[in-house]
């Protein structure tokens, strides 16, 4: 059985959302090919969780359940993969391309001896039905399209919020095939013998609609908290630029860029950025763009869609108090 895959990934007892946007995507494709769309989930009592995914379109969804993969190993979760594609030759299969997307990604590719696009914005079908993806080199400066030859299965991860959630429909139901896949302690490669929680259960910023984000014109870490008072208002999440992180104003987990991480929410806020271009080639494919910098010169500007020269310190606790006004009269 060939078809289009999806790999289902699951995070503290939830569908990631990137899994919807790639399913969304693939049906088009899946009915262009004339294959069935089939997605992929592996962990431990998650079986739950795979009806859902056929309200997005998934026709078959493969469940591997076990205590090997309670949490993300690079080996077991390949080896169970790799399993699966061997017995049911998929022609495409997509990953997200998050922290443990792009890992398992690579090393499905490599265990198969097939090729790998990866953070891509855009996929789609040749003329010939191959999959066809757009992703961004040299920090965003150009974009390549990239056109897959016969050999399959054809593999990309996808960037989150890069292709959008569709619209699910509940009449839609999946067969759910539960497979049995056996690996040994050697096969796993390495064992998690602890888990750390980080973030306070904060919005993840690869899948934030709107992130507010401080560079070095916020002059310190207290600064922060008008930010967090901003995103909470919008329902979003707060980043900040390498600048701030390597000041040890905020947390490595809250950097956006090419050295931490990349975003494409629908709103992203530039407070106090300049906009060096590590920066930009971890945000620069946000939907809107707005910058507020007091230097009119700030590269960031050129990439905004919408700029603000002013003063950072009177334009956040101003903007703040508008979004109130409006939030009271709703």
């Amino acid at each position: 059985m060939a078809g289009v895959w999806v790999y289902a990934e699951v995070k503290d007892g939830k569908v990631k959302k990137v899994t919807y946007e790639m399913l969304g995507a693939a049906k088009a494709m899946a009915q262009k090919k004339e294959e069935p769309l089939c997605a992929v989930m592996i962990g431990k009592d998650i079986s739950s969780l795979a009806p859902e995914l056929g309200a997005y379109g998934a026709e078959r969804v493969f469940v591997v359940e076990g205590d090997a993969f309670e949490r993300y190993t690079t080996g077991a979760y390949t080896k169970a993969v790799c399993e699966l594609v061997k017995q049911h030759q998929p022609s495409i299969i997509l990953f997200g391309a998050t922290i443990n997307g792009k890992d398992l990604s690579a090393r499905v590719a490599g265990r198969l001896g097939v090729g790998l696009a990866t953070d891509c914005t855009e996929i789609g079908l040749d003329d010939q039905g191959n999959l066809k993806v757009k992703r961004p080199m040299f920090a965003g400066k150009v974009y390549a399209e990239v056109v897959f030859s016969d050999r399959k299965p054809q593999m990309a991860s996808v960037r989150p919020n890069a292709l959008g959630v569709p619209e699910a429909d509940p009449s839609r139901k999946a067969e759910v095939e539960k497979v049995e896949v056996s690996v040994s302690p050697e096969e796993m490669g390495y064992q998690v013998v602890g888990f750390e929680q980080v973030g306070g259960g904060k919005i993840d910023l690869t899948e934030a609609e709107i992130i507010v984000s401080g560079g070095r014109g916020m002059k310190g870490a207290e600064n922060f908290k008008m930010l967090e008072e901003l995103a909470d208002l919008l329902g979003g999440a707060v980043g900040a630029s390498r600048a701030a992180v390597d000041a040890g104003w905020r947390p490595q987990s809250d950097q956006v860029g090419q050295s931490g991480k990349v975003v494409s929410p629908n709103l992203y806020i530039a407070c106090g950025i300049s906009g060096a271009i590590q920066h930009l080639a971890g945000m620069g494919t946000s939907k809107i763009i707005v910058a507020i910098n007091k230097d009119p010169e700030a590269p960031i500007f050129k990439k905004a869609d919408y700029g603000v020269v002013d003063d950072l310190f009177k334009v956040v606790p101003a903007l703040i108090e508008e979004i109130k006004k409006l939030k009271a009269q709703s």
